[in-house]
């Protein structure tokens, strides 16, 4: 590792240790020439992650891109960041996992649906509106309806679920 400082080849490791996520590799080293003291990490580089688009292109799985289509989703919405940050490792593994490292763009898309329906369903409407690209207000009422259907009926169950 070249120190810095003076450029140096020459340096040792003085301490390392585990990111707090546990993603990388934190070294404390000292220049064995000029005695300066740097920090280098050390991360995992996964081969790169690739979306197939509809048409057949492919293109790299960009996670600022899903954040930003998340970000709009959930604008002013109670879903913590947390949540949205743990979803995005979980994307990233489940890709990382697969041979090829690819997936389809519309399987991509599924995944943040099914995600926004778990956390917000107004955040999955926002989102299965430019998604889903509903032509008419009665393709969207259809799928709030189908939403507001399966909230009524979990609602049935927990109740059904309390008095046993």
């Amino acid at each position: 590792m070249r120190c810095p400082s003076c450029h140096s080849l020459s340096s040792r490791v003085v301490d390392s240790r585990l990111t707090p996520r546990d993603d990388a590799t934190r070294r404390r080293r000292e220049c064995e020439d000029c005695g300066n003291r740097f920090t280098t990490y050390e991360r995992v580089e996964l081969a790169p992650i690739l979306v197939v688009k509809k048409g057949g292109d492919r293109e790299r799985f960009d996670r600022e891109k899903l954040r930003a289509g998340l970000d709009v989703a959930l604008h002013r919405r109670p879903v913590g960041a947390e949540a949205i940050e743990e979803f995005l490792r979980n994307v990233e593994q489940r890709i990382a996992e697969r041979p090829g490292a690819e997936v389809n763009s519309s399987e991509l898309g599924d995944w943040v649906m099914a995600f926004l329906r778990s956390v917000d369903t107004i955040a999955y409407v926002r989102f299965a509106s430019v998604y889903r690209a509903f032509e008419d207000i009665g393709e969207l009422l259809d799928e709030v309806a189908a939403l507001a259907r399966e909230d009524a009926a979990g609602d049935a169950a927990r109740d059904t679920e309390d008095v046993d």
